[in-house]
């Protein structure tokens, strides 16, 4: 079993525009690239954990996602790197599609998603790190044992600010790239 980086995707390698609803509205940040691909050289597979909530909300459905996560991907290769698996919630308790509209035990802080990955490629998630800019990505690596990081793109400065005092961070970083530099002088 192996290490790996699980990264929430709006507000940590894409800026969150709300609800992403079309292809046109993906912005990378600058170092998303070099980030990932510093962490893929450093051998570290690169997944992603993200809460889609806009299924279960009926704004957009699961091949909207796989587009986007295809769009990511064409991106990231252009520039050398890549993520290794994508994994997504589609469901919220407040949803209006019936099949979505529900908790979940892989909704973020949840730990489903991670658990997932874990059997699908053979990952060690105490010895991972999670990625993000919201406190639902720290707890999620306290979840599973790793560690958590924030970020403070995104909601990541806002969240910073609001820190609950029950959460335990391993680190607080201005991006992508700081984070992708922490880890790897770990």
């Amino acid at each position: 079993m192996k290490p790996a980086v699980f990264l929430d995707r709006d507000g940590t390698m894409i800026e969150d525009v709300g609800y992403l609803d079309a292809l046109t509205k993906i912005a990378f940040y600058p170092w998303t690239v070099d980030a990932i691909r510093m962490l893929n050289r450093a051998g570290l597979p690169v997944v992603v954990v993200t809460n889609q909530s806009g299924i279960a909300r009926g704004l957009f459905d699961a091949a909207f996602v796989a587009d986007t996560h295809r769009a990511l991907d064409d991106r990231l290769a252009a520039g050398g790197a890549r993520v290794d698996a994508y994994y997504y919630c589609p469901h919220h308790p407040d949803g209006t599609v019936a099949a979505f509209a529900r908790a979940c035990g892989c909704r973020k802080p949840a730990r489903g998603m991670i658990d997932r990955a874990v059997a699908d490629l053979d990952l060690d998630p105490a010895r991972s790190f999670v990625v993000g800019d919201k406190w639902i990505d720290v707890q999620l690596g306290r979840a599973v044992g790793g560690r958590g990081i924030l970020v403070r793109t995104g909601e990541g400065a806002e969240e910073e600010r609001r820190r609950p005092d029950d959460v335990a961070v391993d680190a607080v970083v201005d991006n992508l790239a700081a984070a992708a530099s922490w880890i790897l002088s770990r």
